[in-house]
């Protein structure tokens, strides 16, 4: 469960209260990269000092040179609460990351289809597919080629150029 604000008035002292305070959720939305950078850089080294400190009573008290504090809770309260405060600031720096990837996702997506269309003019028609198997019963395309005229009026005027050619033929 996580720790709410009573424990961290509690726990910390008023420098490290305010760190924590700038962590929590509407103020770290408003933070810039340069803060953001600071406060990762403070927040460990309050972390790592509260964890050496705790470290050194713990050691200090199974070699029997201190006070008999089992669980030393102040200073490893200390260092969960900075711990997590560390842990939101890393997550907003990935959130962060995140929508700049994905805000320079989609400018490449636009431009991309910009460049599509602009180029679409100029690619070369294709001509259609042909017959498919949807097109279900149609008739048979026939694989001669087409005839052009009536064969009454092809007759005709092979009949109608026989003559002068002859004619040109006898002359020679």
């Amino acid at each position: 469960m996580a720790a709410g604000r009573s424990l961290e008035r509690r726990v910390l002292d008023k420098d490290e209260l305010d760190l924590v305070a700038k962590t929590h959720h509407p103020a770290i939305r408003e933070l810039e990269e340069a803060v953001l950078d600071t406060l990762t850089r403070r927040l460990r080294e309050r972390r790592d000092r509260a964890q050496a400190i705790a470290n050194r009573r713990r050691g200090a008290a199974r070699r029997g040179q201190g006070p008999a504090e089992p669980k030393n809770s102040g200073m490893r309260q200390k260092a969960g609460l900075l711990a997590a405060a560390l842990a939101r600031v890393n997550k907003e720096r990935t959130r962060r990351e995140h929508e700049r990837a994905s805000d320079a996702l989609q400018a490449n997506a636009r431009r991309a289809l910009k460049l599509k269309r602009a180029d679409a003019w100029r690619s070369a028609r294709r001509p259609g597919a042909g017959r498919t198997a949807r097109d279900g019963m149609t008739p048979l395309e026939s694989g001669r080629a087409r005839r052009i005229g009536s064969p009454m009026e092809a007759g005709r005027v092979s009949q109608f150029v026989r003559e002068p050619q002859a004619a040109r033929d006898n002359r020679g």
